[in-house]
């Protein structure tokens, strides 16, 4: 840890203006992408303390919903998603900062992406601080094109190079295991990069590793998006995209880390469920469409790089 550090306030004065500074640019990137819809702005306050940033993109001919979340709360006791594994953590109070972005856009060629960043802290002592890092990236394709996932874990291979030969191996078999809907018996998509409870190193080179995962998030999407945005598309294809997407829907609300904790922390749900796409359908017999057969296969867990 850096000896510098001592208080639980210099923690959060070196990582929170990094994290409003991504929010910014990421919201400028997928304007840039989309090229004619604008990232409202909603700032909020949370009830033990902070608050945070919302910003939503709708309606885009390219992204049909983006929504890119800062949040910095404070409470009086962990919620049951961070203190199930840390049980002598219960009842300490806490502050959580991070950054969220899911992606759902128009054209369903473009894959969903989900990307989150978290620092958590723990405790009333400054010689007895608990802190932590997680967070991650992966994808949600509906149409698979090889050469994007391909990309996709090559950019997810590259953000953990500097850290160790080991790390990409790790956190992308976590991903697999996390990103898995148990009641389906599939993979919500191609996976990525995921990971928790990160304080291994010392707190600059865990927080190096965060901008490492920030910065190749839009290095392994920008590039989708940009190359996939003017394909063809008919009412079938977008159909299977609704329906794909119901997915996406049951993941976060039955076994999503962070909505979980939010909802438990009693956050700000609006900007908590911010992450749903904004149309979605449901079909009693999924085998009408040939290509789920073709999707699912696709999404079983496999090594890409």
């Amino acid at each position: 840890m850096n000896s510098k550090i001592v208080t639980k306030e210099q923690y959060i004065s070196v990582i929170k203006p990094f994290l409003i500074q991504l929010q910014q640019y990421f919201c400028d990137v997928f304007e840039l992408e989309d090229g004619i819809a604008k990232f409202l702005k909603d700032e909020w306050h949370y009830h033990g303390g902070g608050g945070g940033i919302t910003r939503v993109l709708k309606d885009g001919p390219i992204i049909e919903k983006a929504g890119v979340n800062f949040s910095h709360v404070k409470g009086t006791s962990l919620p049951i998603a961070a203190t199930q594994k840390r049980p002598e953590l219960t009842n300490l109070p806490f502050e959580a900062l991070g950054v969220s972005v899911v992606v759902h856009p128009r054209n369903p060629y473009i894959p969903t992406a989900h990307f989150n960043v978290r620092f958590i802290i723990v405790g009333d002592d400054e010689s007895n601080y608990k802190w932590w890092f997680g967070g991650g990236f992966d994808l949600t394709p509906y149409y698979v094109f090889e050469e994007d996932c391909i990309h996709w874990h090559k950019m997810a291979q590259a953000a953990c190079a500097p850290f160790g030969d080991s790390l990409y191996q790790e956190y992308k078999e976590w991903a697999d295991q996390y990103f898995y809907l148990k009641h389906r018996g599939e993979a919500r998509g191609i996976g990525g990069l995921f990971f928790d409870d990160l304080n291994k190193w010392e707190f600059d080179h865990c927080f190096e590793f965060m901008k490492s995962v920030s910065q190749y998030f839009m290095l392994a999407y920008q590039p989708i998006i940009a190359k996939r945005k003017f394909e063809s598309y008919s009412e079938r294809e977008r159909a299977f995209q609704l329906y794909r997407r119901g997915r996406y829907v049951e993941f976060n609300l039955l076994y999503d880390r962070g909505t979980l904790f939010g909802l438990q922390s009693g956050g700000r749900t609006e900007s908590i469920l911010m992450s749903l796409p904004p149309l979605v359908a449901w079909e009693y017999q999924p085998d009408i469409y040939s290509e789920e057969a073709v999707l699912v296969e696709y999404l079983k867990a496999r090594n890409w790089v």
